[in-house]
């Protein structure tokens, strides 16, 4: 089969590969649409120390199950699926207590094992969920992401009638304004220097969009979300929270970065400082969320690339043209 393979960092290229065979418990999927984040950026360049190379990149997608291993119960070959691409181990400290997502052995599809840039994947069949015929494939991929937004917003306060600002508005950022309005925000503003991604924002139900929090018309939030990793939005986003409010460190900075902040201020206005680390229990919420329409899609997913587009689609990220860019290996 053919598949794109990252081969060490800064180098990837299309080649041809043995096709995957499922384990006992395990399916191969055809994946029609794969997205391509921020996480796929650092792999390639090489940033996300759990990574081994060679590495076929891809952990957002959907597409049809072709195989299944011989003990998968309740799954079928043509079933439509999006897949969970998070591997715990089940043993560990964390595991035991229900926190997978800081599990001492964390793996994932496409982050530390073969992902679904190729024609080809395997999964564990516990991984895959079943989406409607109604739901394309293209929303199907978004799934991941959205599932990693609803455990953000598993560790925020959850109190109706408060202010949220969203320090982005890439694909993330986007998918947390929505949910922050579907879950009862009194407002949610949305900082973005990039013009028409605010437009995109302001059009999904932003109350209120700007290059900048200074150009907003409120001088603090009770819950602040940053969902770009930049430390520069962190150090400011920190200064913008209300006093006994939240502010959220959702996107992914470089392991190296450091920011400032006042300790004090911390302290004296009890202000919560919460990471939010991938997926936990939350995929299936998001498959939920995703069919009844919580989230437009068809306005999150801009552009379709095929394999040997792949690296097309990596200078359009870096150059922040269009929002959610995906692959399908299938064209």
């Amino acid at each position: 089969m053919r598949a794109l393979v990252v081969t060490e960092p800064g180098r990837f290229s299309l080649e041809r590969v043995e096709d995957p065979a499922p384990g006992p418990r395990e399916v191969v999927v055809a994946p029609s649409a794969v997205g391509v984040c921020g996480t796929d950026l650092h792999i390639i360049d090489g940033e996300f120390a759990p990574t081994p190379y060679p590495i076929v990149p891809g952990h957002e997608f959907a597409g049809t199950v072709v195989a299944l291993g011989a003990e998968v119960t309740g799954l079928a070959v043509d079933d439509r699926v999006a897949v969970d691409p998070s591997l715990f181990c089940g043993a560990c400290s964390k595991c035991v207590v229900g926190r997978g997502n800081l599990c001492e052995s964390w793996n994932a599809i496409g982050v530390t094992g073969p992902g679904a840039c190729a024609e080809l994947a395997v999964a564990p069949a516990a991984s895959c969920y079943p989406i409607p015929e109604h739901m394309p494939f293209s929303h199907g991929a978004l799934i991941e992401p959205l599932s990693c937004a609803v455990h953000g917003f598993d560790l925020l306060p959850g109190r109706v009638g408060e202010h949220y600002l969203v320090y982005g508005a890439g694909t993330m950022g986007l998918l947390m304004a929505q949910l922050a309005r579907s879950a009862g925000a009194a407002s949610v503003s949305v900082v973005d220097p990039n013009k028409d991604r605010l437009a995109v924002a302001a059009s999904l139900g932003a109350d209120a969009v700007a290059p900048g929090p200074d150009e907003l018309d409120r001088r603090d939030w009770e819950v602040v979300v940053d969902c770009t990793g930049v430390v520069a939005a962190i150090e400011d986003g920190l200064t913008r929270v209300a006093r006994g409010g939240t502010f959220q460190v959702f996107g992914v900075a470089p392991a190296e970065a450091t920011a400032s902040f006042s300790p004090f201020r911390v302290y004296n206005d009890e202000i919560t400082v919460v990471g939010s680390m991938a997926v936990l229990h939350s995929y299936g919420r998001a498959v939920d969320l995703m069919a009844k329409g919580v989230v437009d899609a068809d306005a999150m997913v801009t552009d379709t690339f095929a394999l040997d587009g792949f690296g097309d689609a990596v200078d359009a990220f870096r150059a922040g043209r269009g929002r959610k860019l995906q692959i399908n290996p299938q064209l």
